[in-house]
């Protein structure tokens, strides 16, 4: 099964994606964890990654498409695994025609795409209550997770902090593009591929386990 995971920051795609991944048996790819891997495999395209990188320039969906490339195959070789789960990419219709083409390529399809549409105020409380360790990088919440001495981590004594891209104002922003970039993607696969919106403000667990039940069931858009 191979399945893309949509939704706004701080719609808890991280936690579903891990879930899915154990239970389906799947890769999980992200655009950040194949730009690390490539350049610490040092191969050519690798090297193109990082020098881009320490030129403070944003890397090309023609390299990112072509990271995509290698993990796809690779998964296809991989008898332990059953299928891929793609999160955060694609991130613009440019994209999404770019993974059509390297989809046909490959001979593999998107059987499913899950969109968890958590509502601009749950996400902004999440993500802003969010607090992080300095130091082990553990990661707290104000209101769900606190540390037990306010600023100082329970596990290593490392100072908690909250993350300038976990500041309201920036989440505005990045919920912001989301909307304009990556929210009309979901038009590009209307009617080509099994999308299922999913109610992202409901509880952990009961979004995993209503992700599990449109995944058993026939193809076709739903809302959950």
């Amino acid at each position: 099964m191979n399945l893309v995971l949509f939704g706004p920051p701080g719609s808890g795609k991280g936690t579903q994606a891990e879930r899915l991944r154990n239970k389906w048996k799947l890769r999980h790819i992200s655009t950040g964890d194949l730009l690390r891997e490539a350049v610490a495999a040092k191969s050519e395209l690798g090297q193109r990654v990082e020098s881009v990188l320490a030129s403070g320039q944003l890397v090309s969906d023609d390299i990112i498409l072509g990271l995509m490339r290698d993990a796809i195959l690779a998964v296809k070789k991989d008898a332990t695994l059953s299928g891929w789960l793609l999160d955060g990419f694609p991130r613009t219709v440019g994209q999404a025609k770019g993974l059509d083409a390297l989809l046909a390529e490959t001979g593999s399809r998107i059987d499913a795409i899950v969109v968890l549409d958590a509502t601009r105020d749950a996400v902004i409380e999440r993500l802003s209550g969010r607090r992080t360790c300095t130091q082990c990088k553990t990661v707290y919440h104000v209101k769900y997770n606190p540390t037990r001495v306010d600023g100082v981590c329970d596990k290593c004594g490392g100072k908690v902090v909250q993350r300038e891209d976990d500041r309201p104002e920036t989440i505005a922003r990045r919920l912001d593009v989301y909307e304009a970039q990556t929210r009309p993607i979901l038009a590009h696969y209307e009617g080509r591929v099994a999308t299922n919106v999913i109610d992202g403000d409901l509880p952990v667990d009961d979004v995993t386990a209503k992700i599990e039940r449109v995944l058993h069931s026939p193809g076709g858009r739903t809302a959950a």
